[in-house]
């Protein structure tokens, strides 16, 4: 149950917004002049109602406690999850607490909360009976396993094939083929059922042509691409983690099977990935007590954000559940004992040359990990010619800052909460540099998503 007397930052509710153009519209509504009838409960609810451009306002409800995070429910015609009018009432009730008082919440807005929790509870219990029973037909469950494996095989065996030929021919080729040869050559690890080798087939596509140096790059996605088809092709011979970090890369379902780690998890980090067919929503949690970094993915069909979202800088009492797999830090959340709620917690810090050797030793359990998640201490971003970097303030090492990270506006929300004063930075540290995702002033202080 949420404690009326905890609330959540602006900036902790504008995390939640699908878009820029959500946010803007949803900072416009955060004022109390369009609402009325705003009330909260001490259970996780916030509702009201919120004047529109028609004769009957919209009605808008959330349910704080969720255990998958905030859930939102609004009479508007938006298909954006949360619509401006949720970010607009959250924002009203993360400012004074006159503005939407502590009431029984309205009939509408209590149906719709009572229907979900109901149908949650009947969620969890019929997940419950299923697990506990078991696959109806476990020989059919093998069988199939089995076909798709020699679909996998079969698709790898020919990928090395047409690797060969790539190098045979010289790589001058590959950008002479243009993007349609790998798109093809995708489309046939798709149909051997191995998603994860159609991906990184497709981003082969995009290295030619794509600046200097570009042949470096595809010969070394190349090699990673051959390691991972001999990782598959040889699976019988490596050890079960590493076997299980070859399955994951290919494509291969797996469920969480660690054992469940209770611990209040800080919320480092949410940040979302797009393409054509999917939205993926990453959620980077720290453990105060067992120091444990936890990675949560959540999917959205495509233009549809995923269901679950949880506000940079709240911690939850919660437990989660580790996926196989050697050096995989990916999770599962499960039971939720309290709401998130703001946490004045922060995680430990290293140095930039300690955190380019835990990516070092990261690589050793998993070949193909792009990058790790680190928190950079007392860290001073800095120009470096064109570019960017993070430099110790304590020494005379840095980090530079990757491409994607320069191009993002999180860069200047960087720059200007340090101010040329060191910080503590959150972020992904891999071989093309350091991502940051989240920062804390050195003194007191919330934290800043930069994502």
């Amino acid at each position: 149950m949420t404690q009326q007397g905890v609330r959540w930052s602006a900036d902790q509710v504008l995390a939640l917004a699908p878009d820029a153009s959500s946010r803007k519209a949803g900072s416009k509504l955060g004022a109390a002049g369009p609402w009325s009838e705003a009330g909260s409960s001490g259970e996780g609810m916030v509702w009201g109602l919120c004047k529109g451009s028609g004769s009957k306002p919209y009605q808008t409800v959330v349910d704080i406690a969720d255990a998958s995070g905030p859930a939102y429910k609004c009479s508007c015609p938006s298909r954006k999850f949360p619509c401006k009018h949720a970010l607009g009432l959250l924002l009203l009730w993360a400012g004074e607490d006159s503005v939407v008082p502590s009431s029984q919440p309205p009939d509408w807005a209590g149906e719709w909360i009572e229907g979900r929790r109901r149908r949650a509870t009947e969620k969890r219990a019929a997940g419950a009976a299923g697990s506990s029973s078991g696959s109806g037909d476990p020989e059919a469950a093998r069988r199939r396993a089995e076909r798709r494996a020699e679909r996998i095989t079969a698709g790898a065996t020919e990928l090395e094939q047409r690797l060969a030929d790539l190098l045979r021919g010289g790589l001058a080729g590959a950008e002479q083929a243009g993007y349609g040869l790998w798109e093809e050559m995708a489309a046939r690890m798709v149909d051997a059922q191995a998603s994860g080798l159609a991906a990184r087939v497709r981003e082969l596509g995009a290295i030619p042509s794509s600046g200097p140096g570009w042949p470096v790059r595809l010969l070394e996605e190349c090699a990673l691409l051959h390691l991972l088809d001999q990782g598959w092709l040889r699976r019988e011979r490596l050890p079960d983690g590493l076997a299980a970090t070859v399955r994951s890369r290919i494509g291969l379902p797996a469920s969480a099977d660690g054992p469940p780690v209770r611990d209040r998890w800080l919320v480092l980090s949410q940040y979302d990935t797009a393409d054509a067919r999917l939205t993926t929503r990453r959620i980077w949690l720290y453990g105060a007590e067992s120091a444990r970094t936890a990675l949560l993915l959540s999917y959205g069909a495509a233009g549809r954000a995923p269901e679950l979202a949880l506000p940079v800088g709240l911690a939850l009492d919660a437990e989660v559940s580790a996926y196989p797999g050697a050096g995989q830090l990916r999770a599962a959340l499960g039971e939720q004992f309290t709401p998130p709620a703001p946490a004045a917690t922060r995680p430990p810090g290293v140095t930039p040359a300690q955190a380019a050797d835990r990516y070092g030793e990261a690589l050793r359990d998993d070949p193909w990990l792009g990058s790790v998640p680190v928190t950079l201490d007392r860290v001073v971003p800095a120009p470096d010619g064109d570019s960017w970097q993070l430099a110790d303030a304590d020494g005379d090492e840095a980090l530079p800052l990757t491409p994607a990270a320069r191009s993002r506006p999180g860069l200047w929300r960087l720059v200007a909460l340090s101010g040329g004063a060191p910080v503590k930075v959150f972020g992904e540290c891999g071989h093309r540099g350091f991502t940051p995702l989240t920062a804390w002033p050195e003194g007191p202080g919330e934290a800043v998503s930069l994502c």
